[in-house]
């Protein structure tokens, strides 16, 4: 027996040894593993951060060519709208004269077809004349002395129609202030 525990006391610094360098071992396993966790954790991070990003690109992509595409339909619009004017003009000219009915009913149809399609794409009228003056829709073109004292600061007469598209202005009306 004492030769066994003579064996065992020569092992002891081994298994000591070996103890730790097994310590040590699990310990930089650990290190290494919480770096590794640490670094996935990054990368999710880092990869949630991307898909918000894209999903922020993908949104404003799609406004911009909505934008886009309302832009070019508000221009078609407003390029229609001294055509719209002519057809107002020709309207009160052909009224005053003795020509044709069919002329008058011919133009008035072209006029209502025009104009009806253009209400269909969100174009509608600036009512103004009567109105209380606003910048945000009308555009003074001269002041008038005001025929009564309630005219005053109102719009007297309008001198070109004024229009708006989906609620924004697409072209002011002109008017005449009473002053």
């Amino acid at each position: 027996m004492a030769e066994k525990k003579k064996k065992d006391n020569a092992q002891a610094p081994k298994a000591n040894a070996e103890l730790e360098e097994n310590k040590k071992a699990l310990e930089e396993s650990r290190k290494a593993l919480e770096e590794k966790e640490k670094a996935l954790a990054d990368s999710k991070a880092d990869y949630i951060r991307l898909m918000a990003e894209f999903d922020t690109f993908r949104r404003r992509t799609a406004e911009e060519k909505l934008a886009l595409v309302s832009s070019a339909s508000a221009d078609t619009i407003k390029g229609l709208l001294p055509i719209l004017d002519d057809c107002e003009i020709a309207l009160a000219q052909l009224e005053k004269s003795s020509d044709s009915d069919a002329a008058k009913e011919g133009t008035q149809l072209i006029f209502n077809k025009l104009n009806s399609y253009l209400k269909g794409k969100g174009l509608e009228r600036i009512d103004a004349k009567g109105k209380e003056f606003d910048t945000e829709f009308h555009e003074a073109v001269t002041t008038f002395p005001a025929p009564s004292e309630d005219m005053k600061g109102k719009v007297i007469d309008v001198t070109q129609t004024g229009y708006t598209l989906g609620g924004k202005v697409l072209r002011y009306a002109k008017v005449i202030v009473g002053a």
